[in-house]
């Protein structure tokens, strides 16, 4: 870890913490770095979108997807206040980083009233064992979609 590294993890809980003295969101805060430069950053914004997914890491990583003007992160850094959620997880192997630097962590977080072990307990089971009822319907109609992108001859992979 540099000094660099410290200066852009600042960054990142001086974003979780002026979202809460704007009071827009829950206290998290991240931002993405490539090359030194900061080119995507973000706060939660959940309460204040009525978005449960504007989650800091997913801002963030947006932002500097629209800037590069590409759908991945090629080495860049993610810089975030604390642990990734599970979404913003998956939101941040997607976007394919180089690295995350965490500063609090999911332990921490479920201290102060943001427990997602839940959703780590969920993802392990079974569809037919979640909590939430998750039905299979209409599989060989959304088959043929898919066979429609096997066969797609000009697409973008990703």
């Amino acid at each position: 870890m540099t000094g660099k590294d410290k200066k852009f993890m600042r960054r990142a809980i001086t974003l979780a913490q002026n979202g809460i003295d704007r009071n827009v969101g829950g206290p998290f805060g991240a931002i993405v770095v490539k090359d030194g430069e900061i080119i995507g950053e973000g706060c939660n914004r959940v309460t204040s979108t009525n978005d449960p997914t504007a989650h800091a890491e997913v801002i963030a990583i947006r932002n500097a997807c629209e800037k590069l003007r590409s759908f991945q992160l090629d080495d860049c850094t993610i810089y975030t206040s604390c642990e990734p959620c599970p979404m913003c997880l998956g939101a941040i192997y997607w976007a394919r980083p180089a690295q995350v630097f965490f500063a609090a962590t999911r332990e921490d977080a479920a201290n102060i009233g943001f427990d997602d072990q839940f959703i780590y307990n969920e993802i392990e089971k079974t569809i037919d064992e979640r909590q939430l009822k998750i039905v299979n319907l209409m599989r060989k109609e959304g088959l043929t979609v898919f066979e429609n992108w096997a066969n797609k001859t000009d697409k973008t992979k990703y």
